[in-house]
């Protein structure tokens, strides 16, 4: 559902200008596609929420957007066709100096994970496809999500639940013992389950606040919270 509102609560224009491009801050001199726009909004949706500034440069120049009304469309089209489910966004329009610049504030969802949704057209046959795809923050840039990242944020629309069988409690002590970590898969396979069923107990242990999931340099990880 988008919501827009007249006034604004987070901080003026000129500051977060100044903050510059990070984690919860991304600038875009001009939209025309609505499958971009929809990546940004689902990553700040799935992450830590954030606030998009359209009509600001990367260099931080405010150059202002030509036409209010194709830009609201443009994100109008990127709610209705590139993303389930629809995350609750606030749009409002910033004058400076006579430009104007449309900030979408994305709060972080209870919703999450939402989807970015773009057809394709398959090379080898073409027929129409669908790619629905996870994306989180990550720094200044949106990335595709991890199977592990995913299985997170689906889990955490559930309450946590938490077997501390000999499997777990055999985990966790190996993990201590060799002050290491490990992925999803190297504990199906050491464990003998499913990979389903590993990443669901890996991910219960760190919604209980046993486990952390490491996702540094591309990888993804199981390491234990407290060392």
């Amino acid at each position: 559902m988008t919501i827009y509102k007249p006034k604004y609560s987070v901080p003026n224009l000129l500051d977060l200008v100044a903050e510059g491009e990070g984690l919860r801050i991304e600038f875009k001199r001009l939209i025309h596609s609505a499958p971009k726009i929809a990546r940004s909004i689902t990553a700040f949706a799935n992450t830590s929420g954030g606030v998009i500034l359209i009509g600001v440069d990367d260099d931080r120049r405010i150059v202002g957007i030509q036409s209010e009304k194709e830009a609201l469309q443009v994100i109008d089209e990127a709610m209705r066709f590139h993303i389930e489910p629809k995350p609750r966004i606030e749009v409002h329009f910033e004058e400076f100096k006579r430009r104007m610049v449309l900030l979408v504030d994305i709060p972080e969802s209870p919703e999450r994970p939402h989807f970015h949704i773009e057809p394709f057209i398959r090379s080898d046959s073409g027929k129409h496809g669908v790619e629905r795809r996870v994306f989180i923050r990550d720094g200044s840039h949106n990335r595709a999500a991890s199977e592990d990242r995913i299985e997170l944020m689906l889990s955490s629309r559930e309450p946590v639940r938490v077997s501390f069988t000999d499997r777990e409690r055999r985990l966790l002590d190996w993990l201590n013992r060799h002050d290491d970590r490990i992925t999803a898969e190297e504990f199906a396979d050491s464990a003998g389950i499913p990979m389903k069923e590993a990443r669901r107990i890996l991910v219960s242990l760190v919604r209980s606040g046993a486990l952390r999931l490491d996702t540094a340099n591309g990888g993804n990880s199981y390491t234990l919270a407290h060392r």
